[in-house]
This record gives structure tokens, sequence and C-alpha cells, in this order.
């Protein structure tokens, strides 16, 4: 990434040693998950039939207490849910992959939460619909990752002991090696930049919890200032 890649915001916490950056051009564009509605997968090939979407690899556990929250919630989904609940249960929803980290289990392919097309429940991810169902946050219900995606915080501790935190999009280099070899991104593609809210408005409610209210909204003011005044670097993939 060349630093005209992008549009960057950059300012200091007021709480603690730690400085914040900001992609502005992502979260100022019109990405949108485009699940069911275009969305490739992430295979070596097109598939959109497979209806997978990011789900084809499991999701990486960040810490204990996301064990336990999806664990929680894993066992208040009903069969009409939850297409594989019952490997879910037998089996348990966590394993640990051969790197040492827990992963969610893997069933015929995929995480062990991706209801496959034709299931009476619908297809995607069982966590997803159930709290959309229920009229809850997903985010509530999901692994870290999975509701983060494609935000992603990187946390950098600084010689001087200072924190640089920034927030952009998670890329393909964020999958490690095997990014590569995916066919198709949903940040590359055109096709998903298609919301009428911009990121930041559209996924508030994940970069408070990335963020804490206080920054979100010291983000959010400028954002809205940007809106309304001048031109930003729009993202690459709409330059193209």
């Amino acid at each position: 990434m060349t630093p005209t890649d992008r549009e960057w915001l950059t300012f200091e916490d007021d709480t603690e040693a730690r400085t914040w950056v900001f992609d502005v051009s992502f979260l100022l564009s019109s990405w949108t998950c485009i699940y069911g509605a275009g969305c490739q997968g992430v295979l070596t090939g097109p598939a959109a039939e497979m209806a997978q979407g990011c789900c084809s690899y499991g999701a990486h556990f960040t810490d204990a207490d996301d064990v336990r929250r999806v664990e929680a919630a894993a066992a208040t989904l009903s069969a009409a849910d939850w297409q594989f609940r019952d490997q879910g249960r037998k089996r348990g929803i966590v394993k640990t992959n051969r790197s040492g980290e827990l992963v969610t289990r893997m069933v015929g392919g995929a995480c062990v939460f991706l209801n496959r097309p034709g299931f009476d429940g619908g297809p995607g991810c069982a966590l997803h619909r159930a709290a959309m169902g229920r009229g809850e946050r997903p985010m509530d219900l999901k692994p870290d990752v999975c509701w983060q995606l494609p935000l992603r915080r990187e946390d950098k501790v600084e010689p001087d002991g200072r924190v640089t935190s920034t927030v952009s999009e998670w890329g393909r280099a964020g999958w490690g090696a095997g990014g590569a070899e995916f066919h198709w991104w949903c940040t590359e593609a055109p096709e998903a930049f298609v919301s009428a809210a911009p990121v930041y408005r559209a996924m508030a409610d994940e970069l408070v919890s990335l963020v804490g209210r206080e920054v979100f909204g010291r983000l959010a003011a400028y954002l809205d200032s940007r809106v309304r005044g001048d031109a930003f670097l729009p993202h690459p993939t709409v330059r193209r």
C-alpha cells in the first residue's frame, strides 16, 4: 500500500497513551456485504451457488470470552435455526487447528454454523439468521472476527510504549498466504460498493465495539463533516 492509495485520519486519544489511525477512504465508502446478492465466496473459483460467503474456512476465535459467548449463543439455536445443530452439540463447535488456534469446527467443507442452500431455514450463518429473526444484533451471537469483517483493528506498541491503533479494512493480506488464492474478495469488488449509507454509519455498532463510544463520536463527527464538505480520496476499488 502506498501513501496515496487512501486517505487517513489520525488523532491522539484523550484518555490513554494511544494514537488512532482510521482509513477514511474505506469508512466513507459505500461498501456493503452482498452475501446472497452476488457474493462469489472465497474459494479458488467463483462459487456463488454454494452460498458460503466468507465462511468456507471457519472462524478463528480471539480469546476465551469469544468462545464462551458463541458457545452460549449456539445453545439457544433450534433445529429450525441451525442445519448442523446435532453435529455441533455432539462434537462441540470448537476445535484446535494444527497451529494450536481455536477455530469453529468444520462440517462438509465449511463452518459448522453455515446453513447450506436447500435448508428450510435458509442458507447463511445460523447465528446471524437467528439473531435477525429475534430482532437482536448478529454481532452479539457471532464470533468476533465474523461480526468485525471487513473491519480490522490492529494495535502496535511503539518503542516509547505508546500504542498505535489502526482501523481499516480486512483485505486479502489479513488471511495470510491463503488470501492470495481467493478468486474473489468483496472489498476488491466494485459490485459490493452499493450501499446508500457510508460504512461508518452502516457499521456504527461494530465500530463502537472496536474503538469505544467516545472515540467513535470523534471519528463520526469528522466523517460527517467530510460528507457535507470537501471531497475525499475514494476507495481504490471504485477508482479503478
